[in-house]
């Protein structure tokens, strides 16, 4: 059956989630909010995919949030997590009961955020909630994408965990048979490898990015970079491990990833690029990788670790360190968490929340 999904956002995993859904038989409009990205392909240019998805597509073009709802069957959120709640904000008015909303990729409880958005207004929908995105890729053009790999698997969640079938059924169906049902929305929000292997990347390679180099990625994941990646994982696991989840370790995630067989972390991003898979760095220090990864990956796993009785020592390093370097205070950035009130919660009420998410007024 051919569903109309619109995607939120215009940049590489938009580009990258519009080739793969258009791939798989179906029809896709984005959104871009400010309009910018979007305007060569609102003008009738086609989008040109290279990589693991070859082809020309033609995705139509939104032109405001409530348009874009009004097209939409499932809606795909696939943008910065700095972006997150203004688009939320944006789309929540305009959901309908009958329609669904993905998060490519879940990020400090955007899915409760939602929740509670719409259940202001009475609605209850499906969220998934994916623990990573279906696709990495480099935008190269406001009309071509380069998709790096499309991931075997994607951990996901389903809020409220009743509607966890259908959820699971509708990603199936639009990205294909890639998923695992997780069954804990605590366990996607402690899913996204992004914010510690980043953390790892970034301090390893901060004058390379100020500089503006041009350097390779998984060259760069050097012993010493890979044994701090490894130790970081080590405590997100532990925090899973203390709230019963089960949850991928950093191995399982480049391995299901990027197709290399399981070595340490060094090693295999050694062979990433030898594969020409190991990714070009960040070429500013104005990078989602610390401006996104700190605020919205780091703080989520540092709060959540607290509230379990197990500090992630590391992470909570790591975010004093970047807030330092930069001159800012990365845990007061993080809009979701703030608007949410989490640091008010019991780690029983965000457990609630986290299965059934926000009672929807009558």
């Amino acid at each position: 059956m051919i569903m109309r999904v619109g995607i939120v956002g215009a940049g590489s995993i938009a580009f990258g989630t519009a080739a793969l859904v258009e791939q798989q038989g179906h029809e896709v409009t984005l959104w871009s909010p400010s309009g910018e990205r979007t305007r060569a392909l609102a003008s009738g240019q086609a989008l040109v995919a290279e990589g693991a998805i070859k082809g020309t597509f033609h995705p139509a073009v939104a032109t405001s949030a409530k348009d874009l709802v009004a097209r939409a069957e499932a809606l795909v959120i696939a943008l910065p997590a700095y972006g997150h709640k203004t688009v939320l904000d944006a789309i929540a008015p305009h959901i309908t009961p009958g329609q669904i909303v993905i998060f490519s990729s879940h990020a400090s409880f955007g899915a409760l955020y939602l929740s509670r958005l719409l259940a202001a207004r009475g609605v209850t929908v499906p969220i998934v909630a994916w623990g990573t995105t279906a696709v990495s890729g480099r935008q190269l053009s406001p009309t071509s994408v380069n998709v790096n790999t499309i991931r075997k698997q994607v951990d996901l969640a389903t809020v409220p965990a009743s509607e966890s079938a259908k959820g699971l059924s509708i990603c199936q169906s639009l990205f294909g048979d890639r998923f695992l049902d997780r069954g804990s929305l605590m366990a996607i929000a402690l899913s996204n490898l992004n914010p510690q292997n980043h953390m790892g990347i970034a301090l390893g390679n901060m004058t390379r990015m100020e500089r503006g180099e041009s350097w390779s990625q998984g060259q760069n994941v050097t012993p010493n970079v890979g044994r701090l990646l490894e130790d970081l994982d080590r405590e997100r696991i532990a925090i899973a491990s203390k709230l019963g989840l089960e949850v991928r370790n950093i191995f399982q995630h480049f391995h299901l990833s990027f197709h290399v067989p399981m070595s340490s972390i060094s090693q295999m991003n050694q062979e990433m690029h030898e594969a020409g898979n190991g990714g070009s760095g960040p070429t500013t220090a104005d990078s989602r990788y610390v401006t996104e990864d700190v605020p919205f990956g780091l703080v989520m796993t540092a709060k959540i670790g607290r509230l379990a009785g197990h500090p992630a020592e590391l992470h909570e390093a790591g975010i004093r360190i970047f807030s330092a370097m930069y001159g800012r205070d990365f845990t007061a950035e993080n809009d979701l968490l703030t608007a949410l009130d989490l640091d008010a919660m019991s780690l029983d009420e965000l457990k609630e929340l986290c299965r059934n998410g926000f009672a929807a007024a009558a």
